[in-house]
């Protein structure tokens, strides 16, 4: 494992957003959804695709909160752009469990 400073963990924008789209991603390599979160009012809607169909319906993401990290360059995957990285943990035989918080928080509300 490797270590880091204060001011690089600091340096990473790990914001809760509300997802308020879901939609099939059938061009993907490997299962996932094409997601549209909502991160307040300072930063926006972005989008981005997660490989969750294990566990989750598209119906019962909307309206989840999820915990992004939002300043990260554009990636093009496929022929979709994402703009913020979903955060999960990967279960033993490879799904994954999205990483939430425990009771509501406002849009934009920065993890520290």
């Amino acid at each position: 494992m490797n270590t880091i400073t204060w001011s690089e963990f600091e340096a990473v924008e790990l914001r809760i957003g509300t997802i308020i789209r879901a939609e099939e991603y059938p061009e993907a390599c490997k299962p996932a959804y094409k997601l549209w979160v909502d991160f307040g009012s300072e930063i926006g809607v972005k989008q981005s695709s997660a490989q969750i169909t294990v566990h989750y319906t598209r119906d019962e993401l909307i309206g989840k909160q999820i915990i992004g990290v939002v300043n990260f360059p554009n990636k093009q995957i496929g022929k979709f752009m994402s703009e913020f990285l979903c955060t999960w943990f990967y279960r033993d035989y490879g799904s994954v469990i999205l990483a939430i918080p425990e009771r509501e928080v406002d849009d934009g509300a920065k993890l520290g």
